[in-house]
């Protein structure tokens, strides 16, 4: 079967500009107005080429162990890169302990994962789906050579590698597949919703009044919402070129509370797991809200199933979970920016539609994919 990635709004992908130039600069075609050039990995440049690969490979299945899986299979666009589920379930069925996160101006971030500041390239983080065993997700370690055999005996998918890496003395390696899809994903640039149309564009009536005073109410000092979710991409730091180094935050939202003192369980203790610290225990980044809508359910373990809920926890300051009991989370490591806050009906109504004005229709649009025998 080959899968066939359309390009254009009209037929569900991005459109490759006929004559959009080489390097870095090819992001260019893709760069919504007011942001700044995500940062490109120096060996890796962007290209048309390397972007239609990726773009192939991004929905082939054959890339999977099991050749039924594929990064889409978690990633789907109409879903604003996410899955819809709780957490993620890998190539052989096997549950993730985490809620997939969105690709959506993923070439922005400061670090990669949930909870994890060592990770910071596209290129790096790609090879924790594809090797890491427990759970299996893409499922390649010990089978690189037949995944590649199977990509390699494709006549056209064979020439779109040698288009992307020309002059490299093997047709197909892992390390083109791995510098392809990280190229694509740094086209998923999304900058046309309602409200960039009013910050970006000066479409006055871009958004609805509900969801103006809901925005008021988003960056507002009460609520604080934008002290995590700040900056053009409505998320923690973010890395852009020319710009000094992002350092990455981390997060506990009081989301668990199982000793008192805001700890989590032991299955995921978040930031913790990487430093040692007790004082990371539950802390997590804080992702873009970006096409937010699409994108439940909600927290790192896909917790929350509305963003009604999400408002109410953070209203609340926090929940509990020890005892099966809700209430404030532990005050001990949560952050002081989760100190709950009053707010009426109606208001929460309007964040919502600000929330909700974050949807980038046309992104969505475009990157739905069309698959044919």
């Amino acid at each position: 079967m080959l899968l066939a990635v359309v390009w254009g709004c009209a037929s569900g992908g991005p459109r490759l500009p006929p004559e959009a130039p080489s390097s870095r600069d090819a992001l260019a075609a893709w760069l919504p107005a007011g942001f700044p050039p995500p940062p490109v990995a120096p060996d890796n440049p962007v290209t048309p080429e390397k972007v239609a690969l990726g773009a192939l490979l991004f929905y082939d299945a054959r890339l999977s162990a099991s050749g039924d899986f594929s990064c889409s299979t978690c990633h789907r666009p109409e879903l604003a890169f996410t899955d819809g589920r709780e957490r993620a379930v890998g190539a052989h069925g096997e549950s993730h302990r985490r809620n997939t996160m969105s690709l959506v101006n993923v070439a922005y971030n400061a670090t990669l994962t949930w909870a994890d500041p060592a990770i910071e390239t596209l290129e790096g983080q790609m090879l924790i789906p594809m090797f890491q065993r427990d759970p299996v997700e893409l499922g390649l370690e010990g089978r690189v050579p037949e995944v590649l055999q199977r990509l390699a005996t494709d006549p056209e998918l064979r020439a779109a590698f040698a288009r992307a890496f020309p002059g490299e003395r093997t047709a197909v390696t892992l390390s083109q597949v791995i510098r392809a899809i990280a190229s694509y994903e740094r086209t998923l640039l999304s900058g046309g919703s309602p409200y960039d149309r009013l910050v970006f564009w000066g479409e006055q009536e871009a958004m609805t009044p509900a969801a103006r005073r809901g925005m008021e109410l988003f960056f507002s000092p009460r609520l604080g919402c934008g002290e995590c979710h700040g900056g053009f991409n409505l998320s923690g730091p973010v890395a852009a070129e020319g710009a000094p180094p992002a350092r990455a935050e981390f997060h506990n939202t009081g989301l668990y509370d199982v000793d008192g003192q805001g700890g989590y369980p032991a299955a995921d203790r978040g930031l913790r797991e990487v430093t040692g610290r007790p004082q990371d225990d539950g802390r997590f980044r804080a992702p873009t809200l970006r096409n937010v809508a699409l994108t439940a359910p909600y927290m790192h373990d896909g917790s929350i199933a509305t963003l009604e809920e999400v408002v109410a926890h953070y209203a609340a300051g926090g929940r509990a979970h020890a005892g099966g009991e809700a209430g404030p989370g532990g005050p001990g490591r949560r952050s002081p920016r989760v100190s709950g806050f009053e707010i009426r009906r109606e208001e929460t109504a309007d964040l919502l539609a600000f929330l909700d004005s974050l949807t980038d229709a046309s992104f969505i649009a475009r990157h739905r994919q069309a698959v044919r025998n």
